[in-house]
């Protein structure tokens, strides 16, 4: 039965699809099977997964709005992970959803079937507290945080977890914190030590041991439709997400 872990962050530009589209292809390279959920209308994991947004007749929208069958939405990549592609009629979802019965679990149940086939589905949430968050809070078990080292990402980090209480509250009262992780990291800058020691104080063994650091090759590695572990497989930024997936892997077969 897979743990599906919601990869969340309000606030864009942290690393967050670059986390779930890594975390995930090293998750499966360890021989782990991976189902990732494509959740931001800019569709973003698709194309780091070198899958074509345009080109699904299935996709997470037809599957939340038209019923689709969620099997028919699968692609099987060339990176040993599987992926259900987004393309920008998600943006419409939110204003749709409204109308909708059970409109907050409407990914959970979409995901049901699939749960017995996966060991881990990583779900891309947009970077925002709306109604297609709000699904993949209440479809995940865990959420795992990408956080800058840098000061406002501290205030994002407080209206998250508020945001988590209240789905807590009233939709998923299972929800748990997967771990807080540290993006675009520069053990030089004082401003990242404090920032790390703030959060370390806060959520203690939560924190990732593992940290990404800032990388031009995990830039770069979307734009060529490949994750970091096919891209650069020997550079510092496939090491780090290496590293964090042997430890993701180590806190969850314990």
């Amino acid at each position: 039965m897979a743990k599906v872990i919601a990869v969340a962050n309000q606030k864009g530009g942290v690393g967050k699809t670059t986390s779930a589209v890594n975390l995930s292809a090293c998750v499966a390279a360890l021989g782990k099977k991976v189902l990732v959920v494509d959740l931001d209308p800019q569709g973003n994991a698709s194309s780091g997964y070198g899958v074509a947004k345009k080109g699904q007749q299935s996709n997470i929208y037809t599957c939340l709005i038209n019923d689709d069958d969620v099997r028919q939405a699968i692609v099987h990549t060339k990176f040993n992970a599987d992926l259900i592609a987004s393309n920008t009629q998600l943006a419409g979802a939110v204003v749709e959803l409204v109308e909708l019965p059970r409109r907050e679990n409407r990914l959970r149940s979409i995901l049901a079937p699939l749960i017995p086939l996966y060991d881990y589905v990583f779900i891309d949430c947009p970077p925002s507290l709306d109604l297609l968050t709000i699904n993949g809070l209440c479809a995940a078990d865990t959420v795992l945080i990408p956080l800058q080292c840098e000061y406002y990402a501290l205030e994002g980090l407080t209206e998250l977890m508020n945001t988590l209480k209240m789905v807590r509250k009233k939709y998923n009262r299972y929800l748990d914190i997967e771990g807080v992780l540290f993006t675009m990291y520069s053990g030089r800058l004082n401003l990242t030590m404090q920032v790390v020691a703030q959060v370390k104080k806060y959520y203690g063994d939560k924190v990732f041991k593992a940290v990404i650091p800032r990388s031009v090759r995990l830039s770069e590695a979307p734009s060529f439709g490949m994750p970091i572990n096919f891209y650069e497989p020997n550079g510092k930024g496939c090491e780090a997400y290496m590293e964090l997936a042997r430890e993701f892997l180590s806190k969850n077969e314990r």
